[in-house]
Parts: structure tokens; sequence; C-alpha cells
């Protein structure tokens, strides 16, 4: 019978915030996860392929430097937003709040000094089929303009079927709004693009947006364009076709309405990626309503990894499940309302079907 493990060391023990902590969740079958406490970066995923062969699956920063200095969210939890908020402003109950703005004059994944550079109290522990960790996060009233005290739980998962799931709960003491998500940049292969990767979404809608990534207006049809991923397409193939919406983000970077689940409120799966030779695939599933698909169209290779990987542009791919941007001024979308009283609560798992002993 596999064993799972946790351990947990300093993490840059050299950097000065030596208060960072590094998790390791080792499934015990050979998937391996390594987390930050700054941030709740996923910093490590390790996968094997059909032959047993291990290796990385996301990208990820070489060193503390890197992810407390600037960079694109790489691995993090983000909140207290995911997404774009318009113009860093939103009216709640009568009342108009403002979020920085960081992105083209809107509101990107909570602020400046959102989710993404906190750092996270972390325990962790072990049940008989996989490795738990526990993260907790105190928001205070006004954070980054948000109203209400929120309190988040974020618990990584990973069993000893290999899959990791990223359990998401938040509650508040004011109404606020709230949408949390994880950043990683996926790459099944090591490949130094993801071009040849095929993506299946299952959803039959997305969401135009304007120059700014604010959506446009109500959902479309993907059928009859690029954005159609009801079956797997190439990605390098998909994102080179003649289309406006690719030509101002420069790929892919959009959300998509996943198809409701039956019964509702069970996961459903919004996304499945495979590699080139499809040594290895991954599967999203989720229970929110939308997945933000981004093709690493602004890396720009100035950033590069522990071994002196560059991450260039399209040299991986997020799968960002959320509910849907600029939520809090289109009453038309899912809420994203959170009231005293409630909880906000999510569950993702990226599943890695090619493993032996996975689901079907």
């Amino acid at each position: 019978m596999p064993t799972p493990t946790v351990h947990h060391q300093p993490f840059g023990a050299a950097h000065p915030r030596t208060d960072v902590e590094v998790w390791t969740l080792d499934s015990g079958t050979g998937v391996r996860a390594e987390i930050l406490t700054y941030g709740g970066i996923l910093h490590s995923l390790t996968v094997p392929d059909t032959a047993g062969a291990a290796g990385p699956v996301v990208r990820s920063l070489a060193g503390l430097d890197d992810y407390t200095g600037k960079n694109p969210f790489f691995g993090a939890l983000i909140g207290r937003f995911a997404n774009r908020i318009a113009h860093g402003a939103f009216t709640l109950d009568g009342t108009t709040h403002h979020i920085p703005a960081t992105d083209r004059g809107h509101a990107l994944h909570g602020g400046p000094d959102g989710f993404h550079t906190r750092l996270w109290q972390a325990t962790g522990h072990i049940t008989e089929d996989a490795a738990v960790l526990r993260l907790t996060l105190h928001s205070p009233d006004g954070d980054m303009g948000f109203p209400g005290a929120l309190d988040v739980t974020v618990t990584y998962t990973l069993d000893t079927r290999g899959t990791l799931a990223l359990d998401y709960r938040a509650v508040t003491d004011r109404p606020t709004v709230v949408n949390l998500t994880n950043h990683a940049y996926f790459n099944l292969t090591a490949d130094d693009d993801i071009l040849g990767h095929t993506l299946q979404v299952d959803a039959d809608r997305y969401l135009p947006v304007d120059e700014d990534g604010i959506p446009q207006g109500p959902a479309a049809d993907v059928r009859g364009t690029p954005f159609d991923l009801t079956a797997p397409r190439t990605l390098g193939e998909r994102i080179a076709l003649p289309d406006e919406q690719l030509r101002t983000a420069g790929g892919f970077d959009h959300c998509w309405l996943v198809r409701e689940p039956v019964p509702a409120e069970d996961l459903r799966r919004a996304a499945r990626l495979t590699a080139p030779d499809a040594a290895r695939i991954m599967e999203v599933w989720t229970t929110e309503p939308g997945i933000q698909v981004y093709t690493a169209n602004q890396l720009d290779g100035s950033l590069s990894g522990p071994a002196g990987r560059r991450h260039d542009r399209h040299s991986s791919i997020c799968l960002e499940t959320q509910h849907l941007p600029d939520s809090p001024n289109r009453p038309d979308h899912p809420s994203t309302v959170l009231r005293p009283g409630e909880a906000a609560h999510s569950r993702t798992e990226f599943r890695f079907p090619h493993l032996a002993g996975s689901r079907p």
C-alpha cells in the first residue's frame, strides 16, 4: 500500500525572509508537489509519464527573490478577486469600492498586494490515501479596498492516485466579493513551448474581451471560431488562426463558461490538456463556472526556472478555474457576493488519467 508523506523546510535559507517554508506533498506513487507558504505558490509538481519517467509539469522560478519580485503570478494563489474588475471599482449594497488598478487601468488579481504576496499559515498531515496541506490567511477589512474582513482557507490534497486537489473556503464579517484561483503555468513536456499540446475545453460559450481584457458583453457561442475547443485542438494551430480576439491578446487570454454539471454542484470536467506524444495527460475538474485559459502571451524570457530554463512566450499555459471576470459589475454573471453567515467554497482537481490507478 503506497504511503503518502508530508514534510517542510525553510525555502531559500540564504534569503533574509527565512520565515518562508516549502512544504512537500508526496503521493507515494510518483506524483510530488512542493508548495511555498509565500503566496501559497505551487512551486513544483512532478508527474511520471506513461513510461514511468518523472518530470515537472509546472514552470517555476529560480528562488525567493524571483517570487517576491515582479513576476506574472507564477504558481500563486490569487485573491481576493481573480481576473479583472473594470476600472478597479464596483458598487455593493449602494457603496462604491475602489481597488488599485494595475493592468491597463483595471484591477487585476486582487491588486498589487493581493494574496499572491502574502505569507500563509501552514499545517500538514497525512490520511490513509493522501498528503494534505492546509493554508490559512486573514485579510482585514479594507484590504486592497475590499470591504469586510475575510478569512480564507486553501487546502492542497495529493492522493495516491496522483490527483492534486485544491479546496477553497472563505468567510466574511461584512458583505464583500470574492473569487479565488491558482495561477500555475503548465507544460507537460520538456519542450520550450506548449504549441504542440492539444487542449479540449468543455464549454460551448466564452467571453470576448476588449483590448484591456474586459468582457465586451454577454458570452458568445464558440462554434465557427478559434475558441471552439469542444474537441481536442492543437494550441499552436488554434492561436495562429486569423481572429481579432487572438490578435489583440497575442493568443488565448479568455474565460470559457464551463458546461453545467449533472447533478448541479458536482465536479465537472473543464479542460483536458495532452502532451504532443500523449505521454502525459492532465484533466482539470472543478465546481467553478468558468476557466480562464492563458497561453503565456506576455512571457518574454526575462524570468527563468531553477535550472536556468527561460520562460518565453507560449512556454506554458494557465488553466485558472474561477468565477467570471468583472462579475461585481455584471449582474448577469454568477454572483461573487459573499455575506456574513455564508461560506464561499469551491474545489478544483488536477487529474492525470494516464497514470495507473488514476480515475477512469
